[in-house]
């Protein structure tokens, strides 16, 4: 067996061989993992395809980034040819063989705004200026994280086909929108107040309660939508959050306030916060919309969001609750986006520092080091 000769770049070698016309020539091979599969495949010989080191590099580079499919993803793809898949065709295949999380949010996206515009391409068809005057388009009425996430959306699709050999990559890397993400929903006492109320004059048996979860728990909207009355250990005092954001099953403590909301609550189904025939529930944003508005606040204020902020605001800024804390009771998986709260609990540290202040003045102490 002939042994392999090491290049100068890695998961590149190459066989010494000898062409048909005699001559000797290397045959070159990549090796790299996709998907947590290792894959290894011939690229081309010196001679017949003048394939070269540097040649074989850039061609595992590419399939690496899924700019180029593999050796047998081509195959499939000549096999696929007489089968077009479409950007609306592979969305089919898509929604048809994966769990998609937030799957209505997914398919409003696709509908409104996708499959308008590269339902009927193929995504070797679809160019980079196409891509870009659909982002300017949205900016001008969604916010820049809807497009993003819509633009998203159109890569895992596409991924999607790349990865079962459906068809070709997107010849371009998709640029984004740049998002703002440490905005921060807050309300002041008199609106946090005047919401209290709105919620308890509202007779909907499931938005009231969904709000006052978010803003005692700092519950995400998915978590509650999943929340099921098996997740509540009333015994131990804990939620258990199952398929969180972060992806791994959570708990978080269970304080008495929203125990005994919980506690006040019918159990009519398996879920908490059912829909209306007891199933569950997928969106509730109008209704919670309206609550607000009755409460006075800001038009761009986002209910169930924004009161998940509120939660982090009033126990960062109370001074008590050390940033990692708040990291746990949030389940973000990095501090990095918990620190966004970081400047109220100094604000609170820097009044609870000033009280040495209020101590030592009118004292005439003239004590110093």
């Amino acid at each position: 067996m002939k042994s392999r000769i090491k290049t100068q770049y890695p998961g590149v070698y190459y066989l010494e061989s000898t062409s048909k016309m005699g001559k000797e020539e290397k045959i070159f091979y990549i090796v790299y993992r996709l998907d947590g599969k290792q894959i290894e495949e011939k690229v081309g010989r010196s001679i017949r395809d003048d394939m070269t080191p540097a040649k074989a590099n850039r061609i595992r580079v590419d399939r690496i980034e899924r700019r180029e499919l593999s050796n047998q993803g081509q195959r499939e793809l000549v096999r696929n040819e007489k089968n077009k898949f479409t950007i609306a065709k592979l969305w089919d295949e898509y929604v048809s063989q994966k769990p998609i999380k937030g799957l209505v949010t997914d398919r409003g996206r696709f509908k409104n705004y996708l499959l308008p515009a590269f339902g009927d391409k193929e995504p070797q068809e679809i160019d980079q200026l196409s891509v870009a005057r659909l982002k300017a388009r949205l900016l001008k009425t969604l916010a820049p994280q809807t497009v993003k996430n819509t633009l998203e959306l159109l890569r895992r699709i596409v991924n999607f086909g790349v990865d079962t050999n459906r068809c070709q990559p997107l010849p371009f890397k998709i640029e984004f929108p740049k998002v703002n993400n440490l905005t921060t929903e807050d309300l002041t006492p008199d609106q946090l107040q005047a919401l209290l109320q709105a919620i308890e004059a509202d007779p909907h048996p499931v938005a009231g309660p969904m709000m006052l979860t978010a803003l005692y728990t700092g519950m995400r909207r998915g978590e509650m939508f999943r929340l099921e009355w098996k997740d509540l250990d009333f015994e131990r005092g804990v939620i258990h959050l199952r398929d969180p954001k972060g992806g791994v099953d959570q708990t978080i403590p269970m304080n008495e306030t929203v125990r005994n909301l919980f506690l006040s609550l019918p159990e009519t189904s398996t879920y908490v916060f059912p829909n209306t025939t007891g199933g569950k529930l997928t969106d509730i944003n109008k209704r919670t919309k309206a609550i607000a508005k009755k409460a006075g606040l800001p038009g761009d204020f986002r209910p169930l969001h924004g009161l998940r902020h509120t939660f982090a605001s009033m126990l960062a800024s109370s001074g008590k609750v050390e940033m990692y804390t708040l990291q746990k009771l949030l389940t973000h998986k990095s501090p990095d986006m918990t620190q966004r709260y970081a400047h109220l609990r100094d604000e609170a540290l820097q009044r609870a520092a000033s009280v040495v202040d209020d101590i030592f003045k009118g004292t005439g102490s003239t004590i110093g080091y």
